[in-house]
């Protein structure tokens, strides 16, 4: 499972095509998109949508066993795939300034993407079948249990940030709301 890396080529070709919409826009306007204009919201928002479903499809198809949603392969390349795109639309969406409660969300995404990319290695580390299952004993017992524990601890470590990430998303969509809409 995950042998190849055809979820991150896929969203490196996603980020080229977006990053040249971005830089269109910037000869077009002559300015970096601001936040809080067309471009700039609707760049957070789709990034900010990709994350939701980074979380919580990714999350429902694991914790969902029964149901034949696809193989977890698939899952977790679309996991990983929208784990990178949507963080980087919303790290455009900043336009470059990372002030206050905002500027807090950019570094819990920015961490919470590097902590992937940790779990990425830990996780292509343990033999899988392509439905997600643990191969036993094609490695020895105690290389298996360790990696099982590392996986374990990353998983401690990744999914409150996760949760923190999305905590101050909310809150910032909420106070971008109140403040630049609703007392205008």
């Amino acid at each position: 499972m995950l042998r190849g890396n055809k979820e991150l080529w896929l969203a490196f070709l996603a980020m080229i095509v977006i990053t040249g919409l971005y830089g269109l826009v910037v000869v077009l306007t002559r300015e970096v998109p601001p936040a809080s204009e067309l471009f700039g919201h609707g760049i957070g928002i789709l990034g900010f949508l990709l994350m939701f479903m980074t979380e919580t499809l990714y999350s429902l198809r694991k914790r969902s066993r029964r149901m034949r949603w696809g193989r977890m392969s698939t899952w977790l390349q679309f996991h990983i795939f929208t784990g990178l795109v949507g963080p980087y639309m919303v790290l455009l969406h900043t336009s470059w300034k990372f002030n206050g409660l905002a500027g807090v969300s950019t570094l819990f995404t920015v961490i919470i993407v590097v902590s992937g990319f940790v779990g990425r290695y830990i996780f292509t580390r343990i033999p899988r079948t392509l439905d997600g299952l643990e191969i036993e004993g094609t490695l020895s017992q105690e290389a298996l249990k360790q990696a099982r524990r590392l996986l374990a601890l990353w998983h401690t470590i990744h999914i409150p940030i996760g949760m923190a990430v999305f905590v101050s998303a909310f809150v910032h969509i909420g106070a971008a709301l109140y403040y630049a809409t609703f007392l205008k």
